[in-house]
């Protein structure tokens, strides 16, 4: 059975970067990913808020460089995670667990901004996962730098991408790589 999972969208908020005790770094974050289709009742484009974890190297990269806002492209699997709460009722939350986490806009455009600033906004991760003890958990001795501000904001409603001059062509002998 096949749970490969592929998703470009927008962090909701800024990444929640963390060490276990056994110093393992461990990074959530939900990212926002509209749906292809509009709703028929509305005309507007429907958005899904997808939580995901990645570990080790992967969870450090996206505390480093990654901020509410940045576009992401995460490649991974998706994970049940089943655990009792406090009140001893069965939880049931579907993560996607991050295999590879890359940049979805150039550097230029990131810092020029995209307009989705403050376009989605969720909670942040209450309820602990299966094998994640909150109390094992230590907030990280130092943080990352923080991103700097977009040079001037976009227009409400506009999508700014950047143009096609932050992209070089790529030429090759017709073979595709994969």
């Amino acid at each position: 059975m096949l749970n490969k999972v592929i998703l470009m969208g927008r962090l909701c908020q800024d990444p929640d970067f963390r060490q276990t005790t056994s110093g393992v770094a461990v990074c959530r974050f939900t990212v926002a990913v509209d749906r292809r289709y509009t709703n028929r009742q509305t005309g507007q484009r429907e958005t899904d808020f997808i939580n995901v974890v990645t570990w080790r190297q992967q969870a450090e990269f996206v505390s480093r460089y990654f901020h509410k806002g940045s576009m992401i492209i995460v490649e991974g699997s998706l994970q049940n995670d089943n655990y009792t709460d406090q009140n001893g009722v069965k939880q049931y939350r579907m993560n996607v667990q991050a295999d590879n986490v890359s940049f979805g806009e150039t550097k230029r455009a990131a810092q020029e901004g995209s307009g989705y600033q403050n376009a989605y906004q969720t909670p942040a991760y209450n309820a602990p996962a299966p094998g994640y003890d909150q109390s094992a958990v230590s907030a990280p001795s130092s943080s990352p730098a923080p991103a700097p501000a977009p040079a001037a904001p976009a227009a409400p409603g506009a999508l700014q991408i950047g143009d096609m001059n932050d992209f070089e062509e790529i030429l090759t002998d017709g073979e595709v790589p994969f």
